[in-house]
């Protein structure tokens, strides 16, 4: 899988100064390199008993609908505060660079339900452990968090205690 990090564009100072941004856009405009990514997350999951993908706003977007119809499971937004137009359940976090908020719906995860969280980088894990704290809150189990990039280096996994965490490349 390392070799698909060719594929993966880095910029630095983005989106602000000594921030270096790993812009998949490059991964998936690749045809290999997307079904590759595609289809080792789908084999990573395969058999889980999933209901629910989580895709997290923007770049998870581009990877967790395609996983969900790969596994027979639904998709559920995760999208910053302000954007989803019927009833929300919001959460605060803290990320690399600043804070933000994000909402779900408030009917979009059923108690007991099964939920795979993915989103293209974990880096301090803010984000993802917002979403995780949203999907348990409205009753749902995170069976799994995936992520296509791992910032190792920012220990976003230490946010995630406790947490199934599947990350395809890791820088």
């Amino acid at each position: 899988m390392n070799d698909l990090k060719t594929m993966i564009r880095e910029v630095a100072d983005f989106p602000k100064s000594g921030i270096n941004f790993y812009d998949i856009t490059t991964l998936l405009k690749d045809p290999q390199g997307l079904k590759r990514t595609m289809d080792a997350l789908r084999e990573r999951y395969k058999g889980s008993d999933i209901d629910t993908v989580v895709g997290i706003e923007a770049r998870g977007f581009f990877f967790a609908p395609a996983l969900a119809y790969a596994l027979g499971a639904g998709f559920v937004p995760v999208r910053k505060a302000g954007k989803l137009p019927y009833q929300t359940r919001s959460m605060a976090y803290s990320l690399e660079y600043g804070s933000d908020k994000l909402e779900i719906h408030a009917d979009a995860i059923h108690p007991g339900e099964r939920v795979l969280i993915l989103d293209d980088v974990l880096a301090t894990g803010g984000t993802a452990k917002a979403v995780a704290d949203l999907v348990t809150e409205l009753g749902g189990k995170v069976v799994g968090m995936t992520f296509v990039i791992e910032l190792d280096f920012l220990n976003g996994r230490g946010k995630l205690a406790g947490q199934d965490i599947f990350s395809l490349l890791h820088y």
